[in-house]
């Protein structure tokens, strides 16, 4: 999913909440209608966690039946044929792979054709970064008075390209002081992923975050046992914990306010007794605060963070500063899991794949240090980070109810993106919250979609649309729709039609955000141009559908800190110190 987007977040606004979401969670059952014939899921022979490590899908509750009791996460996604498909392709799937150049059906384990394009020797970051940056079209200014560019070869065309020459120099020298010591790295690869079409590897490595979910779920239900971490509890939760030492109720909002307010250690919480500090330390009692192990702000006031865990990962979070005409806004992109393996083609987190789910208070202290760090009021999270939300959705609810309830971000000031999972949008739709819901489409049918998003092909673009439909439904909360440009691929004026009838035929009363992409390393895509992008967004426009371009912001700080997190994806630090 989401490698960290620093190219599209504006956060959605508004406020609300609704109580219960995590109780919700494990007990709303799953429905919907199952969009893929289960195939016959071939398990890999080499290399990677072994097969038997990933448990079959239980025969009473398949992903997708009606009426089911088990919880979607316990539920092994279908993966088949698109509706009406053909044959499979040597991969076990029962799916014919397109011919787009998005991967290859002779062999899970190849790498997928190239176009010329991408065979073409890939530049560095910092030659990448020399492409003049996006800039919005100034408003009130006819083409007839656009500076008329001096001709190649005459003297004013010189003095242009050495004065063009200087500026990238200095783009170039300026991103080079952020990045400092760092050298560009491409994100390790998890034993076994590869580029090219959605295989067994990639179920298996999905049905491995669902079942680390399901993990986490059943671990934060044990609470009062030692180990326990304060941040992200329920009142009665922390007062369980505080009976197993003994000690009254009202301990507990000391403990959570003492957490709240700052504290990095149990030993902070100075509102407590000096013994029973000692305890609770003693039992193994943490508050659940990262460490800070790299920051970076970019010249607009991003700030991008990287959160040593409890085990020595680090995970990204970003914050977005913004003056609104009457407020100042503060957005935090959070992230949802340590890498993903959901692959997208153009992100970076995807092509190291996953590592673990984060636990809810991992998530809570992501908006928490930006709040510190700032020393400015947290008005919005998106969750558009590293991950992909609806794979590890019982830790997302929970973080999402404490930021809710605890922080006092409204429901309607939080976003959860999803490139999608099936199974789980219908199940949002059903608790009824009043979040926002994104749904990064990046392209305006299946062929496409498949070549840029490869899990479209367990998840079909219909079925997609269906369920956002049912969300729609459901929930009365319109559908927000998030879409990449990539330049040559997805970014034409034809596109753009294509994905307007294709909102319009569901009748979504949708939203498009459109986010220039931004480049990373060891991508083939490109950046579009300034007047593409303005094409693509005209043509929404005069089809009816609402539209909003996404700015870039922070492209210095992903620069520096996206290659230390490339490093440290799937591996642990060498050195670190554990929070207290």
């Amino acid at each position: 999913m989401s490698a960290l987007k620093l190219s599209g977040l504006r956060a959605a606004t508004a406020t609300g909440s609704r109580r219960g979401v995590a109780a919700a969670a494990a007990a709303a059952p799953v429905g919907g209608k199952s969009w893929t014939s289960r195939g016959s899921s071939k398990q890999r022979s080499s290399g990677g966690r072994p097969a038997q490590q990933f448990r079959s899908p239980r025969k009473d509750g398949a992903a997708g039946d009606e009426g089911s009791d088990v919880p979607y996460y316990q539920r092994k996604p279908s993966y088949g044929s698109k509706p009406g498909g053909g044959g499979g392709g040597g991969n076990g799937f029962g799916m014919q792979r397109s011919s787009n150049g998005g991967g290859s059906s002779s062999s899970s384990s190849s790498r997928s054709s190239r176009s010329p394009r991408q065979q073409q020797q890939q530049p560095g970051y910092q030659q990448r970064r020399e492409r003049p940056a996006f800039e919005p079209r100034q408003q009130g200014r006819s083409s007839a008075q656009q500076p008329s560019r001096p001709a190649a070869g005459s003297p004013a065309g010189e003095a242009r390209g050495e004065q063009l020459s200087r500026a990238r120099a200095s783009l170039t020298a300026a991103v080079a002081a952020q990045v400092g010591s760092f050298e560009a790295t491409a994100p390790p690869r998890r034993p076994g992923v590869t580029d090219g079409a959605w295989d067994a590897q990639d179920e298996l490595a999905m049905q491995e975050a669902l079942e680390d979910a399901q993990k986490l779920e059943r671990q934060y239900l044990k609470h009062g046992t030692e180990g326990e971490v304060i941040l992200g509890r329920s009142q009665e939760e922390l007062v369980a914990l505080l009976a197993a030492v003994g000690q009254p109720a009202y301990r507990a909002k000391q403990l959570r306010d003492g957490v709240m307010q700052g504290a990095r250690s149990v030993q902070d919480i100075t509102t407590l007794s000096k013994d029973l500090r000692a305890q609770l330390a003693e039992r193994g009692v943490r508050t659940g605060r990262s460490v800070v192990h790299h920051s970076v702000t970019a010249s607009d006031g991003t700030r991008k963070f990287l959160l040593q865990l409890s085990d020595g990962l680090v995970v990204e979070t970003v914050g977005i500063p913004a003056d609104d005409a009457d407020r100042k806004r503060l957005t935090v992109c959070v992230s949802s899991q340590v890498g993903c393996p959901m692959r997208c083609t153009f992100c970076a987190t995807g092509k190291g794949g996953f590592a673990r789910n984060l636990l809810p208070h991992e998530i809570v202290d992501q908006v928490l240090t930006v709040q510190e760090q700032f020393g400015q009021r947290v008005s919005n999270v998106v969750f558009m980070g590293m991950g992909e939300p609806l794979l590890n959705l019982p830790s997302v609810l929970r973080a999402h109810e404490v930021l809710n309830k605890d922080i006092g971000i409204g429901a309607r000031h939080i976003t959860i993106s999803t490139v999608g999972v099936p199974n789980a949008i219908r199940r949002m739709g059903r608790m009824a919250m009043q979040s926002t819901l994104a749904v990064s489409i990046h392209a305006p049918n299946q062929e496409l979609r498949e070549s840029i998003v490869p899990s479209a092909r367990a998840y079909p673009l219909d079925a997609l649309m269906a369920d956002c439909l049912e969300y729609f439904r459901l929930s009365g909360r319109r559908v927000t729709f998030e879409y990449t440009l990539l330049a040559g691929v997805n970014d034409s004026a034809a596109h753009a039609e294509e994905l307007a009838a294709l909102l319009r035929r569901h009748d979504l009363r949708s939203h498009v955000n459109a986010i220039p992409w931004n480049p990373v390393d060891e991508s083939e895509f490109e950046r579009p141009t300034r007047r593409s992008v303005q094409q693509f967004v005209s043509a929404l426009e005069e089809r009816g559908i609402p539209v909003s371009l996404r700015n870039t912001r922070g492209l210095e700080a992903a620069a520096a800190c996206g290659q230390l997190r490339n490093q440290h994806q799937k591996t642990p630090l060498a050195e670190f110190a554990v929070p207290a």
